[in-house]
């Protein structure tokens, strides 16, 4: 049987026009607590660049005043703001509005936990940049938002889907492809868990570089095949995927902790986060064999040449993440 790995190289090329550093665009984060009756706790968190933050301002409802001055601090790679406010009447039917979305590509996620223990979740993105506060709202509404989340984290972690693609590349048949795809999702989803509910965690920024490397591994694999001669990664690509697959799960718990979800919603948020990323990613692969079928009936191109292309450009994208990644340790 053909090799299906010859034939991806179309949807590569969606991922050499992506940024060098391969990162999620991570959402600014709004969390709203009641601590007593119409009194609130806010805490703003913008992404952050060293002391460069995005140009996002979130506003409260016309009724909210402060009665402290605020807080603001550089914490990691986020801008935080913390503020006391007292919002007569509370929050019900108030308008919660953040400035500068339409200017990015990132969005805001609101949260807000009333004293009664009630909470609400609200996604803002560039085209609808307002939430109105209901005071109340199920399991579902909240579950959909994280969801999504996830589908769009996967979607734009470019150096997650090109560890993937690479190692669609190694396969031969499409059982080994389920097997492979199978390993990582176990695997990632085995260290996410852990990691999200606490119980180990490794430091986010070297774990960024590592992953950069397991890409660059992946990719010298790939230009050590041979016909008629199997190596390891070829014959077994389920076992590097299910090694790697478990530091790409830290990867992905690192970017739901940047979100700066509290404690107390973390089992539903991992578990919808974490189906969103899996969504997500099938969608990837659907495409990318769509495509690849579609490059190959209509274009047509060399197997090993192609093969050996993509390779290199695949090793060449995950170095120019890992310079980075380190550079930005020694920050």
């Amino acid at each position: 049987m053909r090799k299906p790995g010859a034939l991806f190289g179309l949807p590569l090329l969606v991922f050499l026009g992506a940024p060098a550093t391969a990162h999620e665009v991570r959402p600014a984060y709004l969390d709203i607590r009641e601590s007593e009756p119409d009194g609130f706790t806010v805490l703003w968190k913008v992404p952050a660049q060293g002391r460069m933050r995005l140009a996002l301002d979130a506003h409260l409802p016309k009724q909210c005043v402060e009665t402290a001055a605020p807080i603001r601090s550089f914490e990691g790679s986020a801008y935080l703001e913390r503020r006391v406010v007292d919002c007569a009447g509370g929050l019900r039917n108030g308008e919660i509005v953040v400035d500068g979305l339409k200017a990015t590509l990132t969005e805001a996620l609101v949260r807000i936990e009333y004293q009664n223990g009630g909470s609400e979740v609200g996604r803002l993105m560039p085209e609808a940049p307002s939430f109105t506060a209901a005071g109340a709202q199920t399991s579902l509404e909240v579950a959909r938002t994280y969801f999504l989340l996830g589908v769009e984290h996967i979607m734009l972690g470019f150096d997650h889907l090109i560890f993937v693609l690479a190692l669609m590349l190694l396969l031969h048949d499409r059982f080994m492809l389920f097997k492979t795809i199978t390993a990582f999702t176990v695997a990632h989803s085995i260290t996410l868990a852990g990691a999200s509910l606490g119980y180990f965690s490794l430091p986010q920024k070297p774990v960024e570089a590592t992953i950069a490397l397991s890409i660059a591994f992946v990719a010298s694999e790939l230009l050590k095949v041979r016909p008629n001669e199997l190596r390891y990664s070829e014959a077994c690509p389920w076992v590097i995927a299910f090694a790697f697959g478990l530091l790409h799960g830290f990867g992905f718990s690192g970017a739901l902790k940047e979100i700066g979800l509290p404690q107390s919603d973390v089992p539903l948020s991992l578990l919808t986060f974490n189906l969103g990323v899996e969504a997500g990613q099938i969608l990837f692969v659907t495409a990318a064999l769509a495509l690849a079928w579609a490059a190959r009936a209509i274009i047509g191109f060399h197997p090993a040449l192609a093969r050996r292309a993509i390779s290199y450009a695949i090793g060449t994208s995950a170095m120019l993440w890992f310079i980075p990644r380190i550079a930005t340790m020694a920050i």
